[in-house]
């Protein structure tokens, strides 16, 4: 095996058709604790596209390989790393803005942070779902505790990571209220959720309140979602959100539902994807993708997940847009019992 791998380095911070270079670098050696993964897909997330424009530079020295997901096969194991084997299918979250990110033919991560892929899933499946997947849980399961019966409204249902909303929601017993467009109701449907409110028709807090009320709000669109959020919480609701927070806002209606708020910064672990994988071998989740693209196309990537609805000649698509590394024959697997 050769002992250099191709990458696609963010050269500059800015523009996607200028931050990217196609590089050699040494392949990484699995220190003790660790695993050397060939990955076979990765994907591109929001978090990517604010690390390439430059809205993270104090915490990535420049040039950087990033990305976050990781679907692939073990091809080495540092000392002690015993969960593992060479030829096993594993997924993962890499930790963010440590060490070298997903853009890659390898990478080296701990071991306690991966997982047995699902068999159901094909390696770009995978990679679609790892880092959406994982911050639907923490911010549903842990974060919010979702429980049977509750009602939850997720925004944003028809995104990468609404999509996974509806799915977990509804599998964790929830009723699902979301907001999408009216052209993508249908879609969010087929998902699971079982009210759909067009946000672009109008003010959604009157549809919700209608309802009686919800007892989540999954905050994935930012705007004033934080400050509107008491006027459809019953009393003791949860708020999560994962996205910036660029001004100030008053949740002084917050006090009055005894409302808590939580905002989340998605941390990798096992624990997270082994609950995921039961999800897709109940066929309770399923990840959605909109496109697939080989690695040296990364920069249109990030351009195609740029694009608004009506960007002339380069719609954005629907879902996820994954990230083939390696062609899949190539890699050898092997089939491990799950645990």
């Amino acid at each position: 095996m050769s002992t250099s791998m191709r990458v696609m380095e963010l050269v500059r911070f800015g523009d996607a058709d200028t931050a990217f270079a196609a590089r050699e670098l040494p392949r990484p050696t699995p220190g003790p604790g660790q695993v050397l993964v060939r990955v076979l897909a990765t994907s591109v997330n929001p978090l990517d596209l604010q690390t390439r424009r430059g809205d993270y530079r104090d915490q990535v020295a420049l040039p950087a390989v990033i990305g976050n997901d990781v679907s692939g096969v073990v091809v080495e194991t540092g000392s002690g790393a015993d969960d593992f084997q060479p030829g096993d299918e594993v997924w993962y979250l890499a930790p963010t803005f440590a060490g070298q990110g997903t853009y890659a033919e390898f990478h080296v991560v701990d071991q306690a942070l991966v997982a047995r892929k699902p068999a159901r899933l094909s390696h770009v499946e995978a990679a679609a779902l790892a880092l959406v997947g994982v911050t639907v849980w923490e911010a549903l399961a842990e974060r919010a505790g979702v429980r049977a019966g509750e009602r939850v409204l997720v925004h944003g249902g028809a995104g990468g990571v609404g999509s996974a909303a509806i799915q977990v929601a509804g599998a964790l017993g929830a009723e699902v209220v979301t907001t999408a467009r009216a052209k993508d109701h249908e879609f969010v449907t087929g998902l699971g959720a079982d009210i759909t409110i067009d946000f672009s028709a109008g003010d959604y807090v009157p549809q919700v309140r209608a309802l009686g009320g919800v007892d989540v709000v999954l905050d994935t669109v930012g705007g004033n979602t934080l400050s509107r959020s008491p006027e459809v919480l019953a009393d003791r609701g949860r708020v999560v959100s994962i996205v910036d927070i660029p001004e100030p806002q008053n949740l002084l209606a917050a006090w009055g539902v005894n409302a808590t708020y939580h905002f989340l910064f998605v941390s990798p672990g096992r624990a997270k994807l082994d609950a995921l994988r039961r999800l897709v071998d109940q066929d309770k989740l399923r990840p959605v993708i909109g496109a697939v693209l080989p690695l040296a196309d990364i920069a249109q990537a990030h351009t195609l997940m740029e694009s608004g609805p009506a960007a002339e000649g380069r719609k954005r698509p629907r879902g996820k847009i994954a990230i083939a590394v390696h062609p899949l024959d190539e890699s050898p697997r092997r089939t491990t019992p799950l645990p």
